[in-house]
């Protein structure tokens, strides 16, 4: 499998030449009108000669032009649904050209917890399918400990430790990179990440990935309705550094809620997106003034979040997250309460209803370490919900909300999609969007 800054350079040189001679030939052949009948007569045999080594090397050139528009298709397995992530990503392997089990985490000393795991059963069956049929194997680094994080990039020596370790284990697996997805990080540790960014790069060489999957960002006017704070712009990622050093940037333009003012406002009703179409737009467009467009992939989701809602005055809705969930549980319960969900304003899918009270059970399989967000924004009230008493209103991605962003990427010019996540759980028909 060729690697990231292989090419087909030498392959070029010879069609160069080639096209060269070719021309010459055709140049040396041509003549005034009065003697060029017999002239090709006598040498047409050089003159095809001559075209077809031009065009030899051109016409695959052109369909290699062709070909690189074809959106790259990455996708994380999640280590908390093992076997039913990695049937799903073997069911439809050849629809990838990247996979990222996720399940490499840190210590908070800065080493990296155990990854035994990927050696056996469901994953190394995975990862050995994935590299025989040359899709990319690069597993992510997770770390959500912005103090932990700071402590260690800030200090040469355990940041220079931390590359020299990933890539040991990136040698030793056998894998083609490593996607560092490192979250929470603390503004003062932007140029000590970037540093970080820099070295691993270097470590890692011109033949492994270095992969980055990094949090929206969008305008200052789309986030705060007045007057921003002076610590608005202030960032924990360079994005120059990161297009720089990160040979793919994965966006993970998800988990909306209510961070987009100007959306909210817009909005009839209540609104909070996993990933409406127009905020990844936003936030991607905006994005690509620092990262080329050629390394970013955008992040889609495949889950969604059910929310108590509390109608507040001047047309206000607070939003206290429950929990996330997949598809199948949203399906059965409208369908157990008889209300068929909406596209909504988002381009996903929603409805509200009055649960039965004290009613607080999760829906089976959830992950319930899901943090409780207490959000809230301005929207329109229309006919349909309340705008006294508190209601539930269940929301998620499906596959033609997934389609949306595919459509997206392909309409942007951006390098390919990641969807997050591959697990069994999401809506099945996504596959056929997926291409």
């Amino acid at each position: 499998m060729l690697k990231k800054n292989e090419s087909s350079s030498n392959r070029s040189t010879v069609c160069l030449v080639a096209s060269v001679i070719g021309l010459l030939i055709l140049r040396q052949y041509t003549y005034p009108l009065s003697t060029m009948l017999p002239a090709i007569l006598n040498n047409m045999h050089k003159q095809i000669l001559g075209f077809f080594l031009v065009m030899a090397c051109t016409l695959p050139l052109l369909g290699h032009a062709a070909t690189t528009t074809k959106l790259e298709i990455s996708g994380w397995v999640p280590y908390w649904r093992v076997a039913t992530g990695t049937a799903e990503a073997l069911a439809h392997i050849d629809t990838f050209t990247e996979l990222n089990p996720f399940g490499l985490s840190m210590k908070t000393d800065g080493t990296i917890k155990d990854h035994t795991f990927f050696d056996t059963g469901a994953w190394a069956n995975l990862i050995a399918t994935a590299q025989a049929k040359k899709i990319r194997v690069v597993p992510t680094l997770m770390w959500s400990d912005g103090n932990a994080i700071h402590k260690t990039l800030s200090n040469a020596t355990k940041r220079r430790a931390l590359a020299d370790e990933i890539v040991a284990l990136v040698n030793e697996k056998g894998w083609d990179g490593i996607d560092i997805d490192f979250e929470g990080k603390k503004a003062e540790t932007k140029p000590y990440f970037s540093l970080f960014l820099k070295g691993l790069q270097t470590k890692l060489g011109s033949k492994k990935w270095l992969i980055c999957s990094i949090e929206t960002r969008i305008p200052v006017s789309s986030r705060y309705t007045k007057n921003p704070p002076k610590d608005a712009t202030v960032y924990a990622n360079d994005l120059k550094e990161i297009g720089k050093y990160c040979d793919r940037v994965h966006v993970m333009a998800y988990d909306q809620g209510a961070i987009d003012v100007k959306l909210n406002a817009d909005a009839l009703g209540p609104y909070v997106p996993i990933a409406d179409v127009k905020w990844v737009e936003k936030a991607v467009t905006f994005m690509a003034n620092d990262i080329p467009k050629k390394k970013l992939v955008i992040g889609i989701p495949t889950y969604g979040y059910e929310y108590e809602v509390t109608p507040m005055t001047n047309g206000n809705y607070s939003y206290d997250k429950l929990w996330a969930f997949n598809p199948r549980y949203a399906v059965d319960l409208a369908q157990s309460l008889g209300i068929p969900p909406t596209r909504n304003q988002a381009g996903e899918l929603s409805f509200v209803y009055t649960p039965v009270k004290n009613s607080t059970t999760p829906p089976p399989g959830t992950a319930t370490d899901t943090p409780s967000n207490n959000l809230s924004q301005t929207t329109t009230p229309v006919a349909g919900f309340s705008t006294t008493t508190p209601f539930r209103i269940v929301w998620w991605s499906d596959a033609q909300a997934i389609g949306d962003k595919v459509a997206l990427a392909k309409r942007l010019g951006v390098r390919g999609v990641a969807i997050f996540k591959i697990d069994g759980g999401g809506d099945l028909n996504m596959w056929s969007v997926l291409r």
